[in-house]
């Protein structure tokens, strides 16, 4: 990611020159709202919630995908108020690189799997899987991270900070003045498997899911708990992925693109690198909403949740409302019967 615009040069190539402050200002305030969302969804996992499950832990390694890429925040703003004087150095350019990467393709992969266990912990509840299984979701983090780190490192490889002009150092596909073909090949390999098929699965669940819940019919207030929190659940993922994910990815297409085959159309690359920066503020914008999955997703967070803020005298609720709440989010449907019936396991308490 690189603060610039471009403009056409006397030799045909692309000169740099500084982004707007909008830019920096914008991706401050949503990194830090990020931070402060996440930083306590993982005090809640941490300090409020004793008993993890496979879900918990899914959701915990979102938060912390969430966080990585906060502390950019201050460095972006330094860049931008310094106009880019020698304050990029190439170990700063790597790091910036590898977070960003990290943090956005792991942020996808983790809402995958939570999206997969979701749609195998309500439609299959009374069966084994292994996504039911903590010991194998922590080792499916765990290579999730080891893929996303080499991901990261491969990015910073193929970007690295050969694209120098005078003093200033550049960390962008916009400006990449080598390598352009390996990345190229590197771009779409990494769009399929990191963005496409993801997002494939992600539809496929939710959509089997909508149509396993919305086909009962409920005449009873539990039911309509659990098909509501099932919906909000099931857009929310997909509003982050269309308005936080999608732009990103099909901008950076046409970047590539446009920097292989037309590589001196300095107006051209100029509107695709604000149409990006534009795609990027929204795409770190799924740092304050993945959030809201946590409570869509566990009962265990939500009270939790609930129960902390009673301690700070917000969002108090009296005993019948959680009785409630709880015990409509303590019973199974039944898509063959169209029934509701109760179960000793709780809806939730496998998520």
């Amino acid at each position: 990611m690189n603060v610039t615009n471009v403009t056409g040069q006397a030799d045909g190539s692309c000169q740099v020159e500084p982004q707007h402050m909008f830019v920096p200002v914008v991706v401050c305030l949503v990194l830090m709202l990020g931070l402060f969302l996440n930083i306590f969804s993982m005090w809640v996992f941490w300090c409020r919630t004793p008993q993890w499950k496979a879900g918990t832990v899914l959701q915990f390694h979102l938060a912390i995908s969430d966080v990585i890429v906060c502390p950019l925040a201050p460095l972006i703003v330094v860049y931008f108020v310094q106009e880019q004087q020698q304050i990029l150095t190439r170990p700063i350019c790597w790091l910036k690189i590898i977070l960003i990467t990290v943090h956005f393709y792991g942020s996808i992969l983790f809402l995958t799997l939570i999206s997969i266990h979701r749609y195998v912990s309500v439609v299959y509840h009374s069966q084994d899987s292994r996504m039911k299984q903590k010991d194998f979701v922590q080792k499916l983090c765990l290579a999730v991270w080891v893929a996303m780190l080499l991901n990261g490192m491969l990015s910073a490889f193929l970007l690295d900070s050969n694209s120098t002009t005078e003093n200033i150092t550049l960390c962008s596909a916009f400006h990449l003045g080598q390598n352009t073909d390996l990345y190229f090949a590197f771009n779409f390999i990494i769009i399929v498997l990191g963005f496409l098929i993801p997002f494939t699965v992600l539809v496929v669940c939710y959509s089997r899911l909508v149509r396993s819940v919305s086909g009962i019919s409920v005449c009873h207030q539990k039911g309509k708990l659990i098909k509501s929190k099932s919906r909000k659940m099931v857009t929310i993922c997909l509003v982050i992925f269309g308005l936080c994910f999608m732009p990103t990815n099909v901008i950076r297409i046409v970047t590539i693109v446009v920097k292989k085959w037309f590589p001196n159309k300095c107006t051209i690359l100029l509107h695709v690198e604000t149409a990006y920066y534009v795609a990027w503020i929204f795409s770190l914008v799924n740092c304050c909403l993945d959030p809201l999955i946590y409570c869509f997703a566990s009962q265990k967070f939500t009270k939790a949740l609930r129960s902390s803020l009673r301690k700070i005298g917000v969002g108090v609720r009296t005993a019948r409302q959680d009785i409630e709440q709880d015990s409509g989010l303590t019973t199974h449907i039944d898509p063959a019967a169209g029934t509701i019936k109760r179960e000793t396991m709780a809806f939730t308490d496998t998520l």
